[in-house]
């Protein structure tokens, strides 16, 4: 007859069992990524903190809602460090998941104004983009031009082209609307939008561009650095399509233009914490945030970090200083009241 097993026998087992049982552990000098932004726009700026850092960046892209879907089926599992993604809605639906920790870091609070960051730490901005108004040059006068809420004017009926409600961009814009106007003004203003359509809603932020430069529309909304990839394009048709396009930056004696971020955050079960946080420590220090504006056309979210060429002339304006976090806050309001304005 055996001996029954002593404590630390069984101690001894459940521990050997536990390890072989335990997701294995990264190397120390890694760091997982998963992306929203295209790899080009991205992958130089990890080449670079590699290089400089030792650590070695694995990159995963995809769509926005295919990532955080996959972050919360594989939650404490996740090989994810970092979550790259555009829009401060996009970055607060993440927190809200659950699917992001908070961090502090002197770096990032003296680097990033406190508009452009989660006030918890739960996500930061990266790169910052301006949705003003683009206009025909040959069919619209600057001095036309003024406020956000002017576009809804009967003026411009059958002349607008905007992106359809399901664009985070336009979600965000209106929830800055309501965050400075409240629900039932933002609902008229949007209702006036939509009476103005020119089209039905379509396509991208270049679409719209080039929809105004085919004359079937006089303006639209769209993101600053889209324009700037026309201008600087090698398709000759963008170019061509953006030198018939100006700039007009509205609400400047109110509240200001509509600003967003492009941004990250550490994931909430990062095994890579510490390297998440250096490489986000990185991609906003001086020299990453002069590649995101040279080569992205985007303004540069530390204020110490002059735009490009292209996008300086354009000229300088004044940004709402709403904290882009309230764009999120407020996503799930404005989805509704685009709906009730019949915005498609």
């Amino acid at each position: 007859m055996s001996k029954p097993s002593s404590p630390l026998t069984l101690l001894s087992i459940f521990c050997l069992l536990t390890s072989l049982l335990a997701p294995p552990a990264l190397a120390s000098g890694e760091v997982n990524i998963y992306s929203a932004r295209k790899e080009d726009l991205i992958k130089p700026l990890l080449d670079d903190f590699s290089k400089q850092t030792g650590i070695k960046v694995n990159l995963v892209t995809g769509k926005e809602e295919a990532l955080l879907q996959r972050l919360e089926s594989e939650g404490m599992n996740t090989p994810a460090d970092l979550l790259l993604t555009s829009d401060a809605g996009r970055l607060t639906a993440a927190q809200k998941a659950g699917v992001l920790q908070a961090v502090k870091s002197a770096s990032l609070d003296q680097n990033i104004p406190a508009v452009y960051r989660d006030p918890a730490g739960y996500w930061y901005g990266l790169s910052v983009r301006a949705r003003p108004i683009l206009y025909a040059k040959d069919r619209v006068k600057p001095e036309q031009l003024s406020t956000y809420e002017a576009l809804a004017a009967l003026q411009w009926k059958g002349k607008l082209c905007l992106r359809s409600s399901d664009s985070v961009y336009n979600q965000s814009l209106v929830a800055g609307m309501i965050a400075h106007h409240g629900e039932a003004k933002t609902e008229a203003w949007a209702k006036g939008l939509v009476a103005n359509f020119a089209r039905p809603p379509k396509g991208g932020d270049r679409d719209q561009i080039k929809a105004v430069a085919a004359g079937e529309c006089d303006l639209t909304l769209a993101n600053t650095y889209y324009l700037g990839g026309m201008v600087s394009a090698s398709d000759e048709a963008e170019k061509q399509a953006a030198a018939q396009i100006a700039v007009f930056w509205p609400d400047a004696k109110t509240t200001g233009v509509h600003v967003n971020v492009s941004g990250a955050g550490v994931t909430a079960h990062a095994r890579q914490r510490d390297n998440a946080v250096k490489l986000l420590e990185f991609l906003a220090s001086d020299a990453a945030q002069r590649w995101y504006a040279e080569v992205n056309n985007e303004y540069p979210v530390n204020p110490a970090i002059p735009p490009s060429a292209v996008l300086k002339s354009w000229g300088e304006f004044k940004a709402d200083t709403l904290n882009v976090a309230r764009l999120g806050q407020l996503n799930a309001a404005a989805v509704k009241l685009m709906d009730r304005a019949g915005w498609k």
